[in-house]
């Protein structure tokens, strides 16, 4: 599960000539207030070139792919979407796949793929695929490759001498000097999948390929999965116009997974060389990478329990195998994606949790490790770039302060671990996509007062350039609204076991700390996630805080980017450690002298949404009630990888599944509640909602209740942002706004 944030928007600066208050329809069917934003940031493997999707300027949501020119100091169109054809038709796999990837709602170009030499980009456009040769005339630069059909997961050779994709379930490549496809995998079809990624890889593990080409193109590692072993579910998607009923292979927390092997092809053809994953068939592979020499490969091995995490280095001739290193937990071992094998030496960089915080180690290919590169009370956030000949390492952190994402600076050979220099400057968030070489990087800026800004930046953090200064000025969207923003402010209260639980709160506008306002808290709660950020994060709060309440978030125990001990409270049993911080975050909010105490709502989405249900039924004495979109309100309901990772199975933990249920606690449950479902979810699936409408309906519990017709879990179809956001609004306004502390059921 991953967190539904609220889309961006808002800042402040001169005085505006005309004052504007944020609309709902504004903010969902009006374009992008946050200006020229862009996404999908590259740089081009020879450093001269920094290329991106932007939205085009008639429509937010369908992408262009745009280049800024380090030489020349220029920026320009490469490519416009609409000259491809646009998203025509989108096959079943693909609808999955942006759907798993969350960009279900957007058009046009929505990624890419440099060639190892910077001549060329693969760019796929809903299943065709085209190839842009930047040495060729605009007449000439692009062209279509022949796939046959819907190609899903493209991607380049390294050497470039090849296309790959998959294509009915079978892996496929397209020799670029010859123009002739061949496919690789003949068995693919019905519940076997070749070259793909299963679809707990995809929503959970962060893993969207499966499959991987070797350094110098001389073979594929890929994913062979057969999901015979995953029960079948049959559920009705609800359309506005007719009914499907779909056979989903969904595995639910304690049912079988899907049966997984690893094996190695070459991109010529020929038959399929296997590696031995061992004798338990009941694990999970969650990571396959090559070292750079293309002779050896390494993949990371998971059994079902999630408490062990073995690194596996393979020699590609021979298929022997041995451990390179093993991570255990008490609890559960998070996926990273800090392995980097360097090319200088027999050594690799590793990312590990053990300490209590997540922080980098130096190994040898031998296994043994050499030293912690980073270390302390801190959580990094991940590995951004190595620059082997001047011995540094680039991070992402939020050593400073937790609500901030920064980029710093380590030493390679440790002498620094607990004293890595801060490179980014401006308090706020940073997010940082390096040159290949460590040379430089690109910087997507934003604070709550500053739109996302794209800029490069020497390895020093020094400015180099603008690529989006997306200035506050006349021109600017957001222009109209300036004189109405308000800035969050931020703080910390503690938990029950002393932890620092970080919050914002924005206060009404016109605030006067005389009066008393109602209070919208809105939260998340689950892990993985950081909603409390010093960023340009939150329109619909902000719209909010317009409306006259006071915008209250707060990140519990078990969200991310704070160390183990902090994630480490939900396990065993979800819903208690997370409700009694957001308790506390109440308790805070009527201490303060200007919050109604009568009147504090809730609201969450996803996992949000069943913390609104956990709240309402062990708190509604302190709410005034609460808006639940798309919650899980049974966990043998979700699925294995991401339920088993904090409840274990089912059968092994009967009592943790039950109370961790909202069904458990409904008879608590006094203050109004209004439940929203999307009837084609896939994800969290509607199944969850209608047990919870017949659980309240037994024991005679009135409630409100939207259901949107073929609305998937992000409700993206035209109309339904903005139609859920109106339903949360006018609920506020009606039922938190409105209520003198009585609660009717």
């Amino acid at each position: 599960m991953r967190a539904f944030l609220l889309a961006a928007v808002l800042t402040v600066a001169a005085c505006p000539v005309m004052a504007k208050k944020l609309t709902i329809e504004r903010i969902f069917d009006g374009g992008s207030l946050s200006g020229a934003t862009v996404r999908g940031l590259k740089v081009s493997p020879d450093g001269q070139r920094v290329t991106f999707l932007r939205a085009k300027a008639d429509d937010q949501h369908t992408f262009d792919l745009w280049e800024y020119n380090l030489a020349d100091q220029r920026t320009r169109m490469l490519v416009d979407s609409r000259s491809l054809g646009g998203d025509r038709h989108l096959s079943d796999a693909e609808k999955a796949r942006r759907e798993r990837e969350r960009t279900a709602g957007l058009r046009g170009i929505l990624d890419y793929q440099w060639s190892h030499d910077g001549t060329k980009l693969l760019i796929p456009v809903a299943g065709t695929l085209y190839l842009y040769d930047l040495s060729a005339s605009a007449a000439t630069a692009v062209t279509k490759l022949d796939t046959g059909g819907d190609a899903i997961d493209p991607k380049i050779s390294p050497l470039g001498h090849y296309v790959s994709y998959v294509r009915d379930q079978n892996l496929w490549v397209i020799d670029l000097a010859s123009g002739q496809s061949t496919q690789l995998t003949q068995d693919g079809g019905g519940t076997v999948h070749n070259g793909e990624a299963e679809f707990v890889a995809q929503e959970e593990m962060a893993r969207s390929t499966g499959y991987w080409w070797a350094p110098d193109d001389s073979s594929i590692a890929y994913e062979r999965y057969d999901a015979a072993p995953v029960p079948v579910t049959q559920r009705m998607e609800i359309y506005a116009d007719h009914t499907a009923m779909v056979d989903q292979r969904y595995p639910f927390a304690g049912d079988p997974n899907v049966l997984v092997q690893l094996g190695l092809v070459s991109p010529k053809g020929g038959a399929t060389r296997w590696i031995d994953l061992g004798a338990d068939p009941d694990i999970y592979l969650t990571r396959v990478k090559w070292l750079p020499d293309g002779k050896r490969l390494s993949y990371q091995w998971m059994p079902r329990s999630q408490q062990k995490l073995e690194l596996r280095l393979v020699d590609a001739a021979t298929l022997k195998q041995r451990v390179l290193l093993t991570e255990t937990s008490r609890t559960w071992i998070d996926l990273n994606d800090d392995l980097r094998f360097l090319p200088g030496g027999d050594t690799f960089i590793w990312g590990s949790d053990r300490s209590g915080y997540h922080h980098l180690y130096l190994y040898g290919l031998d296994g043994k490790l050499k030293h912690a590169i980073s270390a302390g009370d801190w959580n990094l956030d991940g590995l951004l770039a190595v620059d082997e000949k001047k011995g540094l390492v680039y991070v992402s952190a939020n050593r400073d302060f937790v609500p901030d994402r920064q980029v710093y600076a380590l030493k390679l050979d440790g002498s620094d671990a607990d004293n890595p220099q801060r490179i980014s400057q401006r308090d706020g968030t940073h997010v940082a996509t390096f040159a290949p070489d460590g040379s430089f990087y690109v910087d997507t800026f934003s604070d709550p007062n500053t739109p996302p800004q794209v800029s490069v930046h020497r390895a020093d953090g020094s400015f180099v350039t603008w690529i989006e200064e997306n200035k506050l000025d006349e021109n600017h969207p957001y222009w109209p609204y300036m004189d109405s923003h308000v800035t969050p402010e931020f703080g910390h209260i503690k938990a029950i076991d002393g932890q620092d639980l970080y919050y914002r709160v924005y206060k009404p506008l016109n605030f006067d700390p005389n009066k008393k306002y109602p209070v919208f808290d809105t939260f998340y709660g689950g892990p993985h996630a950081q909603m409390v950020t010093r960023g340009w994060v939150d329109d619909f709060a902000e719209y909010m805080a317009q409306q006259g309440f006071v915008v209250f978030t707060l990140d519990n125990r078990g969200m991310a980017r704070r160390g183990r001990r902090f994630s480490d409270a939900i396990y065993h049993q979800l819903g208690v450690a997370e409700v009694e911080d957001q308790i506390a975050g109440i308790d805070w909010l009527k201490q303060q002298p200007w919050v109604d105490a009568k009147r504090i709502g809730v609201f969450g989405w996803s996992y949000g949404g069943y913390m609104t249900l956990m709240m309402l039924a062990k708190d509604s004495a302190d709410l005034a009630g609460g808006v639940a979109v798309a919650p899980v309100t049974d966990w043998t309901l979700y699925d294995t990888f991401y339920t088993e990772r904090y409840l274990g199975r089912p059968q092994d933990n009967e009592a943790g599944y039950t109370r961790s249920s909202p069904m458990a606690w409904l008879d608590g449950l006094t203050a109004p509640l209004m439940l929203a479902h999307g009837m084609a979810d896939d994800n969290v699936l509607f199944l969850n909602s209608t047990k919870l409408m017949s659980a309240l309906q037994k024991r005679g519990i009135q409630f409100g209740l939207m259901t949107y017709p073929g609305g998937k879990h992000g409700l993206n179809l035209p109309g339904q942002r903005a139609h859920v956001y109106h339903l949360i609004d006018d609920f506020f306004e009606r039922t938190v706004k409105g209520a003198r502390g009585e609660h009717k059921p």
